[in-house]
């Protein structure tokens, strides 16, 4: 019984394939660079992180980003907050604009020349968010300038 094997091409030793050039690896590198731009905006912003369930994200056909996620706040709310907070010190101006008008549920924005599509499912608002009673928020419960007669949820959770 013969058997073929399927060989993988192998990658020359420059590092680089010979139908790419470095113009496809700089492309690459800014839409990674783009996307972790994205991710630190939104990791700073405790309300965001606390408030959303299921944040996804992916890489698009076409090299875009998406990022979705429930609950939380509205999708223009979201591209608000990114155009205010992407910023690089040696660029004037935004790194980010917006490619339309943005809606409670979804926004598309362009982040260093590189597409992100926004998507909230079931979004609540930052208002909302704020409002709820109840929610536990990071930033209350390490607040050790508020003084009560019980025990802060900091020392409940590190036992002192």
């Amino acid at each position: 019984m013969l058997v073929k094997r399927k060989h993988a091409l192998r990658r020359p030793k420059t590092g680089t394939s010979p139908d790419q050039g470095d113009e496809l690896s700089l492309t690459s590198a800014r839409r990674y660079e783009a996307f972790g731009r994205v991710m630190a905006a939104l990791a700073s912003e405790a309300d965001f992180i606390e408030s959303c369930r299921d944040l996804t994200w992916w890489r698009g056909s076409d090299h875009s980003w998406h990022i979705e996620w429930r609950d939380g706040p509205y999708a223009y709310e979201v591209a608000a907050l990114l155009a205010e907070q992407v910023r690089d010190p040696d660029y004037d101006g935004s790194l980010v604009t917006q490619a339309g008008p943005g809606t409670g549920g979804s926004a598309v924005l362009d982040v260093m020349g590189v597409r992100f599509e926004l998507r909230a499912i079931d979004p609540m608002g930052r208002a909302s968010v704020r409002a709820r009673p109840g929610f536990w928020r990071l930033a209350e419960a390490l607040d050790t300038t508020r003084r009560t007669n019980t025990r802060h949820p900091w020392e409940e959770l590190l036992g002192g």
